[in-house]
Order: structure tokens, then C-alpha cells, then sequence
């Protein structure tokens, strides 16, 4: 007995050591795959079609305001004063400067035909606006009760029912993703996950996709998010193609990290079993993608402020959108067996506290240009999903309507952007608040108290998913609270 304990032992060191060469991402990978297998909600699906989420977050916490921007006069005038603040106004220029905000012109207009504005660099996302792709949702913010005063503010502060931690960054990006503050482990997309994986079969590994990393946002009770670079899978390295000069180096590689024996023990094998299942899953999802060259690469990123000289670059948000395109162009298709994908992609740089000017005016314009070339990528025949993903912005709280003088500081409501065909688009779904560093949902320096609940944004984007009244009430704890508070639907009837 000892002996064959003795000879497992050794087979677990050399196998491990074997994974050692090929790569530091075996270890986490594999941890990451541990409970896959069987993660596939037990039950049954309806669905006959296939729906897509997708989920831009906006890390860092989005000033809003310069995304969006009433231009009544009123309006103006209280934003001018809250942001032309020396030594480096913020403000977005209404018109005369050459580099102003861009009106638009929505199908329904706002009360009292009050104007809007997009940011100067979101040249791409206001054609979509004005071609019914784009909506705007205003004023998000995570609650747990709904707030239409300062004064029900402060009654919620003093018996301890407002959402904790408020302008924390890791707790806030919690909040949004997961109803909790940091530490919550599952999230809604994970959970949406969790409701609709058995609808995918065998492919119910590819339920919940990240192409940014480990997220709360697609942790599920039973789903587990899987990972992708920009380029495809992130599996065990040098597990395919040549390696050390050996034409079939990867393969004879493959063989030994997955190879068991029948006198091996419990450890060795299934590390063997999660090692095989890393591989089969990269492998399924190389098949179930479309392939590289058949999807056009983001044209550069350049910016139209006279005053930034930046030159054509790179644009990390649609290299994400990308991948995710690929993966959407073939599970789309019938034959693919799959019909319900929630996944995340990321921008970072959106915490500006300084530098804003430049800085923000950078990631307006690559989330822009991304928006269009994901748009446009799904109209394409190669992939023919136009009508079957809604993407929506997120980001764990807006800025300060004021000024810190060359940024802004963390706030709490902020302004969103949902795009697809099933969206009512052209539209502002909900009230632009009243402007001012005094108006009446505005705290401390500006901070926007919101007026549409996440749970409510969310509930209308897993309702469009599918998600039953049943499972609404389930997946939005605090829902239920905001029955009363207006939150329009941003779907076409």
C-alpha cells in the first residue's frame, strides 16, 4: 500500500512538475475550472432564440456630466459655475469654441424642449443616438430605499438604510455588480448566469464570459465565469502547436498534463481531470468562434481636441468588444446549441481627480468609437446578431457635478448608455435632474443623489433576457422597494 501511495506521489510531483514549465496561469486557471463541470443550472429552458448581455464597465467612476449635458440656459449657467473653476476648468464648451458639445436631437423631446449634449469626442455615439441605436438612461446609482429629497436623505442616513460605504470605490463597484460592499461574492450577471446556463447544453461553460479579467459581476451560485484575453481562451500554455523546436510538441505536452493511471490517487487525478478540461474548453471555444481574420480590427483611436496632441492609438475597449464578437458570431448561430450569454468587458481611467480635461476627454472618445465598431461588427453576416445583444454602461458611481479645480471627486448618480435593436433608442428614459451645487437632489460639492435605482436598471435588462417576475424578485433584493419610483422601461415595447 505504501509503495503505490509512494509511486502516486512521485506521478503528482512529476505531472506538476511538468505544468510548472509550461506556464505560471496553470495554477489559477485550473482553480478557476474546479467547479466547472457541472455548473450548469438545473432548470429546464424555453428558449428558442439567442440573447446576448453585455456589460461595458466604466472603472474608476464616470463624470457624467461631461458625458451628457443639458445645454438649456439655466442649466448651462448653474454647470458653468460649478465647473469653470480655475487653474484648469472642466467644462464643455455649448458652442463657439471649436470643440463643443454635440447637440442631439431626441425622438421624444424632454419636458419643456429642454436641450441635450453629448460630449465633443462622442461624435460616433450621437449618430447612433440620432439613428434610434443609443438611449440614455440618467441619474443610476446604487439605493436601497428610493430618495427624491435631501431631506429623505437624511432621514435614511440617521436610521442607517442608505446603500454602505458610499464613494468607495472597491465597495461601490460591489454595489453595482452585486447589490453588497466588497466581499460579496456573487454577482447579477452571474446570477442571470445561473438561471439560464441549461439553455446551452454542453457549452453551459460559456454561459458567463469575461474578457477583463476575474469579476463579482459573473460570479453565479453555480455559473463560473470564463475567462478570455483579446486574443481567445486563456488555457494551459504550450498545450497546442510546436514547443521547443518539436512540430507536435504541444500535443505530446497535452498528454502528459491530463494522463492518469489507475493506481493514482484522488489529488493526481483530477488535477488531471481539470487540466483535460481546460484544454477540451479552449479547444470548443477556438471551434465555436469565429475565426480572426474574419473580423475586421478597430480602426486606430484619435482624439479631436486641438489642444491634445495625442496621435492615432490603440483603442483597448473595442479589442475587447472584439473577442466578444467573435465568440457572439458563432454562438449565435442555430447549430451551435447555445442561446443565453451574459459577458464583461472594461475601460479604466475614469477616476479623475485630476487631469480631467485631457484625460476624460480620451475615454469619451475611445467608449464612442467602440460603441460604433461594436455596433457595426454585429450587423456584419458574419455574425447577423444585430437584433439579439443590448450592451449597457456601468461604473461604480458618478463624479462631482463640482469642480475640484483641474477634476472632479467621487459622487454617486451618474448618467448611462444602453445600445441594441430591442432598445428604445433615441430616447432619455427618465429625468435629467435639475443642475446646481444647490438643486434639490444634490449633496455635498454636487454629489447626485440618484432617481433609478440599479436593481431597476437591471431588472429591465434581465427581464429583456427573460428573467421571469419570480426570478426578478429573486435577483434584485431591493426591487421590490421601488415599485412606486418611476424607472421607464428603455426597451421598444
Amino acid at each position: 500500500m505504501k509503495r503505490t501511495f509512494d509511486a502516486s506521489r512521485r506521478r503528482f510531483l512529476a505531472t506538476a512538475s511538468a505544468l510548472s514549465a509550461v506556464g505560471p496561469t496553470v495554477a489559477p486557471f485550473a482553480l478557476n475550472l474546479a467547479s466547472i463541470g457541472n455548473a450548469a443550472a438545473q432548470s429546464s429552458c424555453s428558449a428558442s432564440d439567442y440573447k446576448a448581455l453585455v456589460c461595458i464597465y466604466l472603472s474608476g467612476g464616470n463624470d457624467s456630466f461631461n458625458m451628457v449635458i443639458p445645454t438649456d440656459d439655466a442649466s448651462y449657467a448653474a454647470y458653468q459655475a460649478a465647473r469653470d473653476i480655475n487653474p484648469s476648468p472642466i467644462l464643455i464648451a455649448r458652442s463657439g469654441s471649436g470643440y463643443d458639445a454635440i447637440g442631439l436631437n431626441p425622438l421624444v423631446p424632454l419636458p419643456g424642449n429642454r436641450p441635450i449634449a453629448l460630449h465633443p469626442e462622442m461624435t460616433h455615439a450621437a449618430a447612433l443616438f440620432d439613428a434610434g441605436r443609443l438611449a440614455i438612461v440618467p441619474n443610476v446609482g446604487p439605493l436601497t430605499y428610493p430618495i427624491a429629497s435631501n431631506a429623505e436623505y437624511n432621514t435614511l442616513a440617521s436610521q442607517r438604510k442608505l446603500p454602505v460605504r458610499l464613494f468607495s470605490h472597491n465597495d461601490q463597484t460591489s454595489a453595482w455588480q452585486a447589490f453588497g460592499p466588497e466581499g460579496t461574492t456573487r454577482g447579477w450577471g452571474g446570477r442571470l448566469g445561473d438561471l439560464f446556463a441549461s439553455c446551452n447544453g454542453v457549452r453551459s461553460t460559456f454561459t458567463s464570459i469575461s474578457a477583463t479579467g476575474n469579476v463579482v459581476f459573473l460570479a453565479g451560485d453555480t455559473t463560473v465565469q470564463y475567462q478570455v484575453t483579446t486574443s481567445g481562451a486563456v488555457t494551459v500554455p504550450n498545450t497546442t502547436g510546436a514547443l521547443y523546436g518539436a512540430p507536435n510538441g504541444g500535443a505530446a505536452m497535452a498528454r502528459i498534463a491530463a494522463r492518469t493511471r489507475p493506481d493514482d490517487h484522488l489529488l493526481l487525478r483530477e488535477q488531471a481531470s481539470i487540466t483535460k478540461r481546460s484544454i477540451d474548453l479552449g479547444a470548443d471555444l477556438g471551434s465555436l468562434m469565429l475565426p480572426f481574420s474574419s473580423v475586421p480590427a478597430a480602426p486606430t483611436w484619435r482624439t479631436v481636441n486641438p489642444n491634445d496632441n495625442t496621435g492615432a492609438a490603440t483603442n483597448s475597449l473595442s479589442e475587447q468588444l472584439r473577442i466578444v464578437a467573435r465568440i457572439i458570431g458563432g454562438a449565435a448561430k442555430s447549430t451551435s446549441g447555445v442561446k443565453r450569454q451574459v459577458f464583461m468587458v472594461q475601460l479604466g481611467g475614469f477616476d479623475t481627480h485630476d487631469g480631467q480635461p485631457i484625460g476624460h476627454a480620451r475615454l469619451m472618445g475611445r467608449l464612442s468609437q467602440a460603441l460604433d465598431y461594436f455596433n457595426t461588427l454585429l450587423a456584419r453576416p458574419e455574425i447577423d446578431a444585430a437584433d439579439a445583444v443590448t450592451v449597457f454602461t456601468a461604473s461604480e458611481f458618478g463624479r462631482t457635478f463640482g469642480s475640484n479645480g483641474d477634476g472632479t471627486d467621487h459622487g454617486w448618480g451618474a448618467h448611462h448608455l444602453v445600445m441594441g435593436a430591442a432598445v428604445d433608442g433615441g430616447k432619455v428614459h427618465g429625468v435629467i435632474p435639475e443642475m446646481g451645487l444647490n438643486a434639490p437632489r444634490t449633496l455635498a460639492r454636487g454629489s447626485m443623489i440618484p432617481a433609478i435605482a440599479v436593481d431597476q436598471y437591471a431588472g429591465h435588462l434581465a427581464r429583456w433576457f427573460g428573467a421571469s417576475p419570480t426570478n426578478l424578485a429573486s435577483l434584485f433584493p431591493n426591487l421590490s422597494r421601488f415599485s412606486g419610483s418611476a424607472a421607464p422601461s428603455f426597451f421598444k415595447p
